[in-house]
């Protein structure tokens, strides 16, 4: 049974250096009739539990650890039995929320996690966060980006653990490498694709300086 994408919208704020935003982030879900991975568990673990439904929840993987992608993930993880996934680099963002609770396991660049007929890719893509991570399988031509690469640009590098120059070296060393066919999804907002973000590299470029 071939592996298919389920989007689910969740609301919330996003919080660091002091200030809060009201934010929606989107929630991937991927996998088959039987057995799924949770792309960023935000702000409601009922309703994303409620969408996995009856099927096994085998990885919450977390593209990075600002709260608003990473606030749900614990309780989903004990209602489920699921392995909370993250990038080492982000354990000091991760602290920030869940100070009592450390993630299950590490991902590295390059590894694969397999569940449901998918196998997504990890790309290490710091910039937006040290330990931001871009989740690719080839056989969906789908990349999940975090908040790495959006519809128009990079994501944002203005606050603490950011940092624009690396977050340009990501996108072009990491993801505009892929076939420009590959869709983009998203942390927030709609999807793009590969070819449709790849022209404007150097406008990002001379827009961050």
């Amino acid at each position: 049974m071939a592996p298919r994408v389920e989007h689910l919208v969740t609301s919330g704020q996003f919080s660091l250096d002091g200030g809060t935003w009201d934010v929606d982030n989107n929630v991937w879900i991927v996998g088959d009739d039987h057995e799924a991975i949770v792309i960023d568990a935000a702000h409601d673990a009922d309703a994303i539990a409620a969408a996995v439904g009856d099927r096994r929840l085998a990885a919450i993987v977390c593209t990075h650890a600002h709260n608003d992608h990473i606030d749900a993930a614990p309780a989903l993880a004990e209602r489920t039995g699921a392995t909370i996934w993250l990038h080492h680099d982000d354990l000091p963002l991760w602290a920030q929320t869940h100070p009592d609770r450390e993630p299950d396991a590490w991902l590295v660049d390059g590894q694969v996690i397999e569940a449901g007929g998918a196998d997504l890719r990890v790309l290490h893509t710091p910039g937006h966060a040290p330990g931001a991570v871009c989740l690719y399988d080839p056989g969906l031509a789908t990349v999940f980006t975090g908040d790495t690469l959006f519809q128009g640009g990079p994501g944002a590098t203005g606050r603490s653990f950011s940092h624009f120059p690396t977050i340009i070296d990501s996108i072009r060393d990491r993801l505009l490498t892929l076939p420009p066919e590959t869709k983009v999804l998203t942390g927030h907002g709609d999807s793009t694709t590969i070819g449709a973000e790849a022209p404007h590299l150097q406008e990002w470029i001379a827009r961050g300086h």
